[in-house]
């Protein structure tokens, strides 16, 4: 298959058709090879409009959704992002070609050792893993906080104050709020006061976010 010439596709049809207009992010979706990032059963389907299954109940968001909250975070290219919810790597990557540094924290190993992979054979080395697989793992990543940009790629049932507490002047928080089935992607921007504001965008669905401030298994 020629996986260049549905990438196109993708961005044109999926992601630029829809409003998403950050000529960094656009260039990101159009430079990251999705088809890696899932199960090989899958590759043929990893342009297509959805989300797909990446293995212990987990998936890769689908193109539209990946794009919107990157675009969302105003990355310029010296940030330093913070990933909660590494998952198969996909927005990890996308992040990494458009921010200088990114932290992503994962609780399930073999989906964070997967997409370590995944992330050097692009050579994204500006990428710091880690694996939060233990019960009481901490929330986001305090000792390397503020954050410029903080992502959440799983659905909570509210903001969490720690990840808001890492986040540095004047950056921004980009998370699923709502039910364990059906959420709003929320945007937090913390201006140079420290005051926050809260802006509301499409309904989504997310796997939850398991433990300390999301949901309990």
């Amino acid at each position: 298959m020629n996986f260049e010439i549905l990438r196109k596709k993708m961005v044109q049809d999926q992601i630029v058709a829809r409003g998403v207009s950050d000529r960094r992010v656009i260039d990101a979706m159009l430079k990251i090879p999705r088809h890696i990032f899932v199960q090989e059963a899958f590759a043929a389907q990893a342009y297509n409009d959805k989300a797909l299954p990446i293995g212990e109940k987990q998936t890769i968001s689908q193109p539209y959704i990946v794009a919107l909250m990157t675009e969302k975070l105003g990355l310029t290219g010296t940030e330093k992002v913070l990933e909660i919810g590494t998952g198969s790597g996909y927005q990890t990557a996308v992040l990494a070609t458009l921010a200088d540094r990114v932290y992503s924290a994962e609780r399930i190993r073999p989906l964070a050792l997967n997409a370590r992979k995944c992330l050097d054979s692009l050579k994204l080395f500006n990428v710091q893993l880690r694996i939060n697989d233990r019960e009481g793992s901490p929330v986001g990543w305090e000792e390397e906080a503020p954050f410029d940009a903080i992502i959440v790629t799983a659905g909570a049932p509210e903001v969490p104050a720690v990840l808001v507490d890492q986040l540095a002047r004047g950056g921004r928080l980009v998370i699923p709020v709502g039910s364990d089935s059906e959420q709003q992607l929320i945007t937090i921007i913390k201006n140079e006061e420290g005051e926050l504001l809260r802006e509301s965008s499409i309904a989504c669905r997310f796997v939850p976010l398991i433990g300390n401030q999301g949901w309990q298994i």
